[in-house]
């Protein structure tokens, strides 16, 4: 993995697009995506948008932040799951997100400080550089499961709570 570089960082993106279909999305070294409106504006629904473009990029960078945090903190863990949902709304005569709600369920080992891995998913949260980026309030909310221990297993192998 490379270490981070120093700031400013520059990304870029081109659009390209006809009169009807998709929108192209390339950058540099990726993979093109398709891009179209959705449903609540006359799109056909089943393509990634603009709308669910910025909210799977708050999902991603807050699991990626996690993984940063609970690196740096040794905060142990084995699965992550955010679900990210944003309120599109109009704001002063302009459409804007008003609002995030983050659902992060974190699964960690047994004999995992609970707490700890709470605080680590707060400061993903605080750290996300794309929540970070927009106008609207952030909510998360959190649940840490902490695998238990069966007696009758071997060493390194778990329990999953439900």
């Amino acid at each position: 993995m490379r270490s981070t570089q120093d700031l400013p960082h520059h990304y870029a993106v081109i659009a390209t697009g006809e009169p009807a279909g998709e929108v192209a999305l390339e950058g540099t070294r990726l993979p093109t995506l398709g891009s179209a409106s959705p449903a609540e504006f006359g799109g056909p629904g089943d393509r990634w948008s603009p709308e669910t473009f910025l909210v799977g990029a708050i999902a991603a960078c807050f699991v990626l932040t996690f993984r940063a945090v609970a690196r740096a903190s040794k905060v142990p863990w084995t699965s992550l799951r955010c679900e990210v949902k944003g309120t599109l709304d109009r704001v002063d005569r302009a459409m804007q997100f008003t609002h995030i709600d983050i659902r992060a369920r974190l699964r960690v080992p047994p004999r995992t400080n609970g707490d700890q891995a709470r605080r680590a998913l707060d400061k993903a949260e605080h750290n996300c550089l794309i929540s970070n980026s927009l106008k609207a309030t952030t909510q998360l909310e959190t649940e840490v499961d902490v695998a238990r221990e069966r007696p009758d297993t071997f060493a390194g192998e778990y329990a999953e709570t439900g």
